[in-house]
């Protein structure tokens, strides 16, 4: 399982002309079975996802195909966790 950070950079300004490219990325990701959540990191920090279903190496490519991250809009950075315990209802996580 990963925790992708999307956190803002040096062009934040250019993110609403790059928006639909990053909203059908994540929709892609979601489509792909690779995403499980996304949502802003607050207050207005940038953005993250919950990934699993996929290699570190395989998310890096994935993140480098985000309109925000090769437009320099975010900086991303890919936390792996291994999950030891889960509730009941994200056991597949720990599978």
């Amino acid at each position: 399982m990963f925790l992708i950070l999307l956190r803002f950079s040096a062009n934040k300004a250019d993110a609403p002309n790059l928006m639909e490219g990053h909203n059908a990325w994540i929709k892609q990701g979601f489509d792909d079975g690779v995403f499980l959540l996304t949502g802003s990191l607050k207050p207005g920090l940038g953005g993250s996802v919950v990934a699993h279903n996929a290699t570190l190496e395989e998310l890096h490519a994935r993140v480098a195909l985000d309109p925000f991250v090769a437009g320099n809009v975010v900086s991303a950075e890919i936390l792996e966790i291994a999950p030891a315990k889960t509730d009941p209802r994200l056991a597949f996580l720990a599978a």
